[in-house]
């Protein structure tokens, strides 16, 4: 039996790739986190400055107090004296007090003396533990429950779909609760999802308009906001709510709250403090972020429940 020829070793001529990048530097892109969100209800919120971290919401009494039946259109001559009126307010107005983010962050010195260029190893974990604060500030101003959005919805204010999914009927339901100016919608992605394929079954595909630099389809010309911190309960097929709400302090509807020229702000009311340096070489910084929500009238915001996420049309 004839033995194959053993191959002769490749002779290189130039240095290889491999030993080549011993004495290269890799370009290495800042930490990416792919549960950071463009978080636009922060951003589509009018923000209200407050003093000693507390915000007042006066609002006019309900019922008999209010006497409004004195009010005459051209009284004539022969008119009696002219009508006596006055608003009351109500006496027991609520008070926000502004809720602390925290966060402690802690990095170990040696890691930043040594290992501190290209990316300085301080600002990259202040990066994104300032992103970390900002989504739980996102996720209350929701979902807290004592001044977080959907807890603040009157039940009054409150509807269920019509039949599970949410139809143009039913933001329409919303949109007779919130008539006056309504700013935006605000759902999570999978409803927004779920109301386009129920556009597209009755052949009114959503009209898309333009906001920071992104896309948003619309119903009524009021834009549909997503948020991932509405949430879907239930799985896949699960359930969830849509927001409907007015903003601004002038239309009497929802505004952020926020404190500035707190100790250590680096930005509204967002503050950066150096706790020390323990005796492990340990440092630590303090992130705190304060905020709430106002809503100054219950008409200004509304809450589609019962939301059906998962149901499908099928179009074959």
């Amino acid at each position: 039996m004839t033995q194959p020829s053993p191959q002769a070793p490749e002779v290189r001529r130039t240095l290889s790739e491999a030993a080549a990048t011993l004495l290269s530097n890799t370009t290495k892109s800042a930490p990416q986190w792919s549960a950071i969100t463009p978080r636009w209800l922060a951003n589509l919120l009018p923000w209200q400055p407050v003093e000693a971290g507390s915000y007042r919401v006066n609002r006019v009494a309900d019922g008999p107090e209010v006497i409004a039946d004195g009010v005459e259109c051209s009284p004539t001559d022969d008119s009696p004296a002219l009508p006596e009126s006055f608003v009351d307010y109500a006496p027991d107005p609520r008070e926000y007090v502004l809720n602390a983010v925290t966060a402690v962050l802690e990095v170990q010195t040696r890691v930043t003396d040594i290992h501190n260029f290209p990316h300085d190893q301080v600002r990259e974990q202040l990066r994104l533990t300032i992103e970390k604060v900002k989504e739980s500030q996102d996720d209350q101003l929701i979902n807290n429950t004592d001044y977080g959005l959907l807890n603040q919805v009157s039940p009054h204010f409150r509807v269920a779909t019509r039949a599970g999914a949410p139809t143009p009927d039913d933001l329409d339901e919303l949109l007779a609760l919130v008539w006056k100016q309504p700013s935006f919608f605000l759902a999570h992605p999978r409803a927004i999802a779920a109301f386009g394929r129920e556009c597209t079954r009755r052949g009114v595909p959503p009209v898309v308009t333009g906001l920071f630099g992104a896309q948003f389809i619309t119903w009524r010309g009021v834009p549909i906001i997503p948020s991932d911190k509405l949430k879907v309960t239930g799985g896949k097929n699960g359930t969830t709510n849509i927001l409907l709400v007015r903003t601004g302090l002038e239309k009497q509807g929802v505004v952020g709250l926020f404190q500035p020229g707190v100790p250590g702000e680096v930005q509204p009311s967002l503050s950066v403090r150096f706790m020390g340096i323990d005796l492990s070489a340990v440092a630590s910084y303090l992130v705190t972020l304060y905020c709430s929500v106002a809503v100054h009238s219950e008409d200004a915001v509304a809450a589609l429940e019962e939301v059906e996420v998962g149901h499908y049309h099928d179009y074959a």
